[in-house]
């Protein structure tokens, strides 16, 4: 499982002109499941998003607090992109990432863990395998890849 996580003053999606998701301050997260992912990874990847340090403390001591400890939001948004191999030529090869019936279990249970791992109305989806626009404020801007597993994918891109 690949993840790109990014620190936000806010992020909303959008499909067929509709909002179907938003939050303000927290991290939006890009994941993609590769495969040979297992529960395993998903749980590895849900962990980090909730744990990894992106904000400063009430000291200004840089990198000490997570989404949880900020109280912040999470939008959650499937793209497998991701795993795209780009090393031959200019057209992407998908074949690095997991058919879309398995792919939709597994990221759907990543959501859940993020849900279960913090507050559940706190954390926010796409809609998988739509045409989604997503809109985002970065802010720092802040964005760290995050890998579970075993993904040759992104070792050739």
């Amino acid at each position: 499982m690949k993840a790109i996580i990014q620190r936000v003053l806010s992020a909303s999606v959008t499909v067929d002109k509709e909002v179907v998701s938003s939050i303000g301050r927290g991290v939006l997260v890009f994941a993609a499941v590769a495969p040979g992912d297992t529960p395993k990874e998903i749980e590895s990847i849900a962990s980090k998003v909730l744990k990894m340090k992106l904000w400063d403390d009430e000291t200004g001591k840089r990198w000490k607090k997570s989404v949880m400890d900020i109280e912040g939001e999470v939008l959650c948004v499937s793209q497998f992109t991701l795993l795209a191999k780009t090393k031959k030529g200019t057209k992407p090869d998908f074949h690095g990432a997991m058919n879309p019936d398995e792919a939709s279990q597994l990221y759907h249970a990543f959501v859940q863990k993020v849900k279960d791992g913090y507050q559940g109305d706190r954390v926010k989806d796409g809609k998988f395998q739509a045409m989604m626009e997503v809109a985002l404020v970065n802010d720092g801007p802040v964005t760290l890849e995050l890998q579970a597993g075993t993904n040759k994918a992104s070792e050739e891109a």
